[in-house]
């Protein structure tokens, strides 16, 4: 069957750093460079940290502000929004309340569930452990699960973690009403995800899959022996000083806001999460902060040697991957995902972004970040039903940080 290469070599690589970046066809933005710019001449990620700037109220972007306030007053917005270009926050504010049943104002500091930009962390999990030598992207799934089923033999760590393995996702499988709402263990997970044949043979299409990065948790807890929470704790959260994040897959995580969803009755809170069936796909919390640490170091090369970071955003789709609803190709990295998010709007501007949506039990969040100019843009919002008005505001905070016209509706 066929694989997607080790080194994406029917597609140049997405190579992000201290470089400018190129068009190349298709709407993908290429560049052959030599890393993030943190990497020691080594190729190992460097250890000083950038200097974590004050948690406390910045809003010198004045049209996002003007539009973020406008917004709260006729309640289209609840949560929190950050942006900053490079160690300099430039915006940092909340809207509205992170529980209106107990009448809690949001925080700066406020934790929300990231949903699927956890996925990012999974990934980096996976190439950590890489740059350890105790595995490859390239590596057969099956070197690491028991009784690992013979159509999975061809699927290797690089084809879970960019949703090109085949192997049908949570909501693809039955009885997914009952799934969605009873606790399960990874290894009940697994048990139950190999039950499938795979949707297309191995490395052939792209299509979004949250049991991928499951499977990518399962390999980091056997790879590291330690469970998957525990490894990100110790390898990446502590070092980097994210205290304000982590899963809540066994625990009850205080100053958790609330997520809600808009059904005909009204704004409804969305307490049962149940994190436990996508502990690699979408269980993370964390905060505005937390967020802006991560990107600042994780694409400054604090946390990834270069070789890995390549690996981590370079395109793993087939070449051939049609275009999503007419829009143009996106990259498919190990956890992110990088387009023109900024052509979407009716101001467009042509700059790549390297980011990645999540939504899950009331929460709708986009983390999004541009290497030319290094800004980071963080909305987080305890609304599921804000899709429009997320993806809106980060490119409009985006749009004003790099200096462009300032969009005020999406493209149609």
């Amino acid at each position: 069957m066929f694989q997607v290469p080790h080194k994406a070599t029917r597609r140049p690589w997405l190579l992000i750093g201290i470089a400018s970046v190129a068009l190349l066809g298709g709407g993908v933005i290429i560049a052959r460079l030599s890393g993030p710019e943190g990497v020691s001449p080594s190729g190992q990620a460097r250890v000083e940290l950038p200097e974590r700037p004050a948690v406390q109220v910045v809003e010198d972007l004045p049209q996002l502000k003007e539009r973020l306030e406008q917004m709260a007053r006729t309640k289209q917005f609840t949560g929190a929004v950050l942006v900053a270009k490079g160690d300099k926050v430039l915006f940092r504010q909340t809207y509205g309340m992170a529980n209106y049943e107990q009448h809690t104002p949001f925080q700066l500091d406020t934790r929300f569930r990231l949903a699927s930009v956890s996925k990012q962390f999974t990934g980096v999990a996976i190439l950590k452990l890489q740059d350890e030598g105790k595995l490859s992207v390239n590596d057969p799934i099956c070197k690491w699960i028991e009784n690992c089923p013979d159509r999975w033999a061809d699927i290797r760590l690089s084809n879970v973690l960019s949703h090109t393995s085949g192997i049908p996702d949570l909501m693809a499988q039955a009885n997914w009403g009952l799934v969605r709402t009873t606790p399960s263990t990874p290894e009940e997970l697994m048990a139950k995800s190999t039950q499938y044949g795979l949707q297309f043979p191995v490395g052939t299409k792209v299509r979004y899959n949250n049991v991928g990065f499951n499977v990518g948790a399962y390999i980091v807890s056997k790879v590291s022996g330690m469970a998957y929470e525990d490894y990100l704790k110790t390898a990446l959260f502590e070092p980097l000083g994210m205290s304000n994040t982590g899963s809540d897959v066994h625990a009850d995580t205080q100053g958790l806001a609330m997520g809600y969803g808009l059904f005909p009755q009204g704004l409804t809170p969305q307490p049962n999460a149940n994190v436990s069936i996508i502990p690699g796909a979408g269980a993370l919390y964390s905060t505005l902060d937390d967020m802006l640490m991560w990107n600042r170091a994780l694409h400054g090369g604090h946390v990834l040697s270069g070789k890995s970071y390549a690996e981590f955003i370079a395109d793993h789709a087939p070449a051939d991957t049609p275009k999503e609803r007419g829009r143009p190709h996106r990259a498919y990295g190990l956890g992110v995902f990088a387009n023109r998010l900024g052509e979407r709007t009716n101001q467009p501007f042509e700059e790549l972004q390297i980011y990645h949506t999540g939504s899950w039990s009331g929460f709708r969040n986009l983390v999004t970040y541009e290497p030319s100019q290094k800004v980071t843009v963080v909305v987080l919002s305890n609304n599921y039903h804000l899709r429009d008005q997320v993806f809106l505001l980060s490119q409009q905070g985006m749009a004003e940080a790099l200096g462009h016209p300032f969009p005020t509706a999406m493209a149609r």
